[in-house]
C-alpha cells in the first residue's frame, strides 16, 4: 500500500511539474531569451570597451613616438583628441605629455583640458585629488590667492593622501608673496596631519624654524 501511494504521489509530482512547463511554457522561453540577450550584451559591451581601450592606446603610442618639433601640430591635436575621448589612463597621459613638451602654452586651454579630464573621466578618487594637485601646481605662479585657494578645495576640504602636498604648494604660495603667516598657518596645519607624508613634515617643520619662527 506504501509503494502504490509513493508511486501516486511520485506521478502526480511529475504531471504538476509537466504541467507547469506546458503551461507556461511561452514565459519560460521569454526568460531564457532574456538572459543570453543580457550574456550577448554584456560580453558584447565587454570586448567593445577593450577593442576601444587598444585604439586609444595605439592612438597615443603613435602620437608620443612620432612626435618632433617638425609635427608639433599633429602630435598636439591628436593628444587633444584623446583628452577629450575619456580615458582614465590615457587622457591623463596626454595632457601631461602636451604640458611637459609645450604643445600648448595658453593656460586657459590647459586649464580646459585638466577640467574635462577631472569632471568628465571616470577616476579613481586619489587620481583625480592628483590630477587637481597638478592643476594647481600649473598654475599656481600665475593665480590669484582665490583661484589657487578653490582649485585646492576639494583636496585641503577631505582626508585626501595629497592633502598635505596641497598645503605645502599653499604655504609657499604665501611665503612667495611675503605673506608669512598666512604661509606660517598653512606649515602648521602639514604638522598636525596623522597620515602626511613624512619628508613633508619634516621640511614644513624646517621652514616653520628656519624662516618663520619670529
Amino acid at each position: 500500500m506504501d509503494e502504490e501511494t509513493a508511486i501516486i504521489n511520485s506521478n502526480t509530482r511529475n504531471e504538476k511539474i509537466r504541467n507547469f512547463f506546458v503551461n507556461n511554457k511561452k514565459t519560460l522561453l521569454t526568460f531564457v531569451v532574456i538572459i543570453i540577450a543580457i550574456l550577448f550584451g554584456y560580453f558584447a559591451n565587454e570586448e567593445y570597451k577593450e577593442n576601444k581601450k587598444l585604439e586609444i592606446s595605439d592612438q597615443y603610442n603613435s602620437a608620443v613616438t612620432k612626435y618632433s618639433e617638425e609635427n608639433k601640430e599633429i602630435t598636439k591635436n591628436s593628444l587633444v583628441d584623446l583628452v577629450y575621448k575619456n580615458d582614465s589612463t590615457y587622457s591623463p597621459l596626454s595632457l601631461y605629455f602636451i604640458i611637459d613638451n609645450k604643445l600648448i602654452t595658453g593656460k586657459s586651454e590647459i586649464n580646459d583640458l585638466f577640467d574635462n579630464i577631472i569632471e568628465e573621466v571616470s577616476l579613481d578618487k586619489e587620481i583625480k585629488n592628483l590630477i587637481i594637485y597638478k592643476k594647481a601646481l600649473y598654475n599656481a605662479d600665475s593665480s590669484e590667492e582665490n583661484e589657487l585657494l578653490e582649485i585646492l578645495k576639494p583636496i585641503t576640504n577631505s582626508e585626501s593622501i595629497w592633502k598635505a602636498q596641497a598645503l605645502y604648494l599653499i604655504a609657499e604660495y604665501f611665503y612667495s608673496k611675503d605673506e608669512k603667516q598666512k604661509s606660517k598657518e598653512f606649515f602648521n596645519q602639514i604638522i598636525l596631519i596623522d597620515n602626511a607624508n613624512q619628508y613633508l613634515k619634516t621640511e614644513a617643520q624646517k621652514r616653520l624654524n628656519r624662516d618663520l619662527s619670529e
